[in-house]
């Protein structure tokens, strides 16, 4: 193997360089998006905010991602993600600023709720990575730039504050604020000097419509339609959250326009679905060409109990130990950060076991430790010794983020030309889990939570049996309309 070909996470050259820029950008927009958290204390006594208000922040904060994440992927597909990166960092850091000038909680809403656009960079780094790295490593690479760039959320939590503290004063909070959105503002121009799309001779391939994902059988266009409505669901029940039912701070009117709204978005969605796809319903696409949504449709479900676990989990387990334990919130904090620590390594090294013994039987095997997991975690009490809960909570977190590497391993061998979009889809089914998570956590107890979990996982690892392995070769078309194979495995 020349040096060339290896996989040298050391080397800062070629297609590992750009690995090192993809995962940094990545790490930055999570730095961004994250910055409120460690400092939500200081945030709210600063502007005045109640309980309800600083929770309205949270909500909104991710309100955006899940469409965002759907629209960033379709752009990354057209546009590259050399544009579209550089593009989201740039444009980031305005709603960053706008947030650390704050002085009330409208304006804060309404930065946290722009901010929620850059949470949907994840997708871009997905398209950029498969374009440099061969099938056999893929996995790999992909976990290392999954693992470390979700890391930014970890270390937002770790240096903000200090940060803050360096700075000084009332006004500490609104630096360290702004020292994000300047970071995010310097890289976008780091990323577009330094990056390409391709490695120099190779095609960037594009889908024939950005309008809608393309299928191509009459199945895959009714599943394609189905697999939309929990992304809408979703939205609506933020929404829900946001009306008189939840925190109060939309009005019942402005909730019923926004149901409203989303269900004609819906129908306006299905029917560009119906313009971009008609053809299925005439004519048969050529076996070569041909790639199943069901696969999309599962690793959709996967990332769900995965990424939407770990969002939903990450927010709640400092109270859970505090509560369970009896703890302080900072010795509770720094016992929950063992289970976001784990990302470093495990998400990675799915990646790189789905890479050595293969994507559907690595999947099976973390999904089923993954159930295991939160069956677990649903029996911990206050009985246990400490160390055993945290333990156990690795141990769980361990599948969780092994099973995200191993989801985003397989992605990219669906159709070359759709990464983007299949990525945007797959990110943003991991969102709708987390607000389907959450939603359970305010009506039941922590161990009926984990257990919802778990019971989720046990569904995805049945869809799994519906998954093929990647293998062989997709087919894709270039610019000058002649057909190139590109291996899977």
């Amino acid at each position: 193997m020349s040096t060339a070909d290896k996989f040298n996470i050391f080397s800062f050259s070629g297609k590992m360089k750009i690995l090192h820029m993809s995962w940094i950008a990545f790490f930055l927009t999570f730095y961004v998006w994250f910055n409120h958290a460690p400092l939500g204390g200081v945030i709210s006594e600063s502007l005045g905010l109640t309980g309800a208000q600083f929770k309205t922040l949270l909500i909104l904060n991710v309100a955006l991602t899940i469409p965002a994440r759907v629209i960033i992927g379709m752009l990354t597909d057209k546009y590259g993600p050399r544009i579209v990166y550089a593009s989201i960092l740039f444009l980031g850091s305005i709603p960053c600023f706008m947030f650390a000038l704050a002085q009330d909680f409208e304006q804060a809403a309404l930065a946290r709720f722009l901010l929620g656009f850059v949470g949907a960079g994840f997708v871009v780094g997905i398209r950029m990575v498969s374009e440099w790295f061969p099938a056999k490593q893929l996995g790999t690479a992909e976990g290392f730039y999954g693992g470390w760039g979700n890391f930014g959320s970890a270390a937002g939590a770790m240096t903000l504050p200090a940060i803050a503290l360096i700075f000084g004063g009332e006004d500490g909070w609104r630096y360290a604020i702004g020292v994000t959105g300047l970071l995010s503002l310097v890289f976008s121009f780091v990323w577009y000097s330094n990056v390409r799309d391709t490695p120099k001779g190779s095609t960037y391939f594009k889908p024939k419509s950005n309008a809608a994902m393309e299928v191509t059988s009459k199945g895959d266009f009714f599943l394609l339609l189905i697999m939309k409505i929990p992304m809408y669901a979703a939205l609506a029940l933020l929404t829900w959250k946001l009306s008189p039912n939840g925190v109060d701070m939309l009005s019942e009117l402005a909730s019923n326009v926004i149901y409203v709204g989303l269900a004609l978005l819906y129908v306006y969605d299905s029917h560009k679905v119906w313009v971009v796809n008609k053809n299925v319903f005439t004519e048969e696409v050529p076996e070569i060409h041909r790639y199943q949504f069901k696969q999309v449709a599962v690793l959709n479900i996967l990332y769900f109990a995965t990424f939407g676990s770990e969002l939903a989990v990450v927010s709640m387990l400092p109270l859970f130990f505090a509560d369970t334990f009896a703890l302080s919130m900072v010795q509770a904090g720094l016992v929950a950060s063992a289970y976001a620590f784990m990302n470093l390594m495990s998400r990675p090294g799915g990646g790189y076991i789905s890479d050595k013994f293969g994507r559907k039987k690595t999947l099976l095997i973390l999904t089923a430790g993954l159930a295991v997991g939160y069956v677990v975690m649903s029996m911990i009490d206050s009985s246990w010794p400490l160390v055993v809960a945290i333990i156990a909570a690795m141990a769980c977190s361990f599948f969780v983020q092994a099973g995200e590497g191993a989801v985003f391993a397989a992605v990219p061998l669906i159709k070359r030309s759709l990464t983007g979009q299949i990525a945007g889809m797959t990110g943003a089914y991991g969102n709708v889990g987390a607000v389907f998570y959450l939603t359970i956590l305010s009506m039941v107890d922590y161990q009926v939570f984990f257990l919802v979990i778990a019971g989720t996982a046990v569904l995805g690892f049945v869809t799994l049996f519906f998954m093929k392995e990647p293998k062989g070769e997709i087919a894709e078309i270039d610019e000058n309309g002649e057909v190139q194979m590109i291996s899977v495995h």
